[in-house]
């Protein structure tokens, strides 16, 4: 993509009501454009980051065995009054009356629009079990909007649910999601510890959040720091082994680490030795709940068994927010000079700046660059605007891609190409007729162990 043809609004200043890091990058790098309170636009560059985590959740989610389907952001209240949640939930859901005077809401979840489907479509033990999720656009009416789409009232959500014939079986669906969570965090560069939490609106008996580590982090958390010394990069399941994934859930689960809310100091010090305990802040970017029957029973969601008796299903709920986790990232991964995007979700994989715009040499090799690594299938971001060079590498380190390629008249004359680092600063020379080789072969090493 040559920047002269890409949309990317950059402000030279964060603006005022920017109070963290992420809202202020993410508006000076222009990613995202407030329409009104918690709400925003996103724009290409913000866009590309989402549907890169998308891809990732969607890759993970499709191997442990969900299913993609697509459910309305307005839903019927009835379905919550069935639940006896559309009462309890508060001011934060948005409800609606329309034109025919039918009560809606623009749904905060969809536990109970899911269960609906399953039981006007499941009779049968046979069709069991099932694993659907969908990625939606939802609203909850926060009295306070802030930080941007870290506490926004409008957010884009992965909301899976598993339905089962018998607990053991709900439960090993649980455990499935635990693992593909610890993966698909993993696939974007992340480790998100997986604390045990309160179930909330949600409900139910079990719950695990995933927290990334950020010194913004609304939540306080006290860990094991054998979690992060954990090399998750080389973490592999074989999702039909239900023991192998208990294996592995025992593991994550047996390490202490707790929110401020459920935190137990006699029992961390028990637990953990002095060098192992770590206590710092996390950002909450996806949860997953066990709650039994607890909306099939109300719902009346029921299966014939094999003995032919009715049977009310087990379900799980399982939600990552996918546009939090864009805010998270940048909370986690930045410095004075901008973002620094892990590689697995960065919008492109590499920046290649010409430093002289309009002279012939300069121009004919990156030219040259730009079409060989589109070639080798990576995604690059030109700056070919004739724009100073300062100018250039401040824009380029504000929006953090992984990798600079720096193309000049001096280094055309010498036959070699600047590489820098965005996350080390590191910079090296390579030769510019193995630049596309040589680049093609780092971005696939940096995305793989990131």
């Amino acid at each position: 993509m040559r920047l002269s043809k890409f949309f990317m609004p950059i402000l030279r200043e964060a603006p005022r009501e920017a109070e963290i890091v992420s809202h202020q990058l993410m508006l000076r790098c222009g990613m995202i454009r407030q329409e009104t309170g918690g709400i925003y636009s996103w724009l290409p560059l913000g866009f590309r980051v989402l549907t890169r985590i998308m891809n990732i959740v969607r890759a993970e989610q499709a191997r442990a065995g969900a299913l993609e389907m697509l459910m309305p952001t307005i839903q019927p209240a009835d379905l919550w009054r069935q639940s006896g949640r559309y009462d309890d939930y508060g001011k934060e859901m948005l409800r609606i009356t329309d034109r025919r005077d039918n009560e809606l809401l623009y749904g905060p979840t969809n536990e109970e629009m899911i269960t609906s489907i399953v039981k006007s479509s499941v009779q049968s033990y046979k069709d069991l079990p099932l694993n659907l999720y969908h990625i939606q656009w939802k609203f909850r009416d926060e009295i306070r909007p802030r930080f941007g789409v870290m506490r926004g009232r409008e957010f884009l959500m992965k909301d899976g649910y598993s339905f089962d014939l018998t607990e053991e079986a709900g439960r090993e669906a649980y455990n499935r999601m635990f693992v593909a969570y610890l993966r698909t965090f993993a696939a974007m560069g992340l480790k998100a510890i997986p604390m045990r939490a309160e179930t909330g609106p949600i409900g139910g008996n079990e719950s695990h959040e995933f927290l990334i580590l950020a010194e913004t982090g609304e939540s306080e958390v006290f860990f094991d720091r054998a979690f992060h010394d954990k090399d998750w990069s080389g973490f592999d399941i074989d999702y039909d082994d239900a023991a192998a994934v208990a294996r592995v859930v025992e593991e994550f689960t047996s390490m202490y680490a707790a929110t401020e809310d459920i935190h137990d100091p006699a029992r961390f010090e028990e637990q953990v030795p002095p060098e192992r305990r770590v206590q710092g802040r996390g950002i909450e970017v996806g949860q997953i709940f066990f709650f039994g029957t607890k909306y099939s029973r109300p719902m009346h969601c029921t299966v014939q068994g094999p003995d032919g008796k009715e049977v009310y299903l087990q379900s799980g709920s399982y939600g990552i927010g996918v546009s939090r986790l864009v805010a998270g990232i940048i909370e986690s991964s930045h410095d004075e000079a901008g973002i620094i995007w892990p590689a697995p979700v960065a919008p492109f994989d590499l920046g290649l700046i010409n430093l002289r715009q309009g002279d012939a040499a300069t121009d004919a090799a990156c030219e040259r660059l730009y079409g060989e690594l589109a070639n080798a299938g990576l995604e690059v971001l030109y700056d070919d605007r004739p724009d100073r060079a300062g100018e250039k590498f401040t824009r380029m380190d504000l929006i953090g891609l992984p990798w600079q390629v720096i193309i000049g008249p001096r280094g055309v004359k010498s036959g070699v190409a600047e590489l820098k680092n965005r996350a080390s600063g590191e910079k090296t020379d390579i030769p510019l007729d193995a630049a596309a080789a040589i680049l093609a072969e780092k971005c696939t090493t940096t995305a793989a162990h990131a």
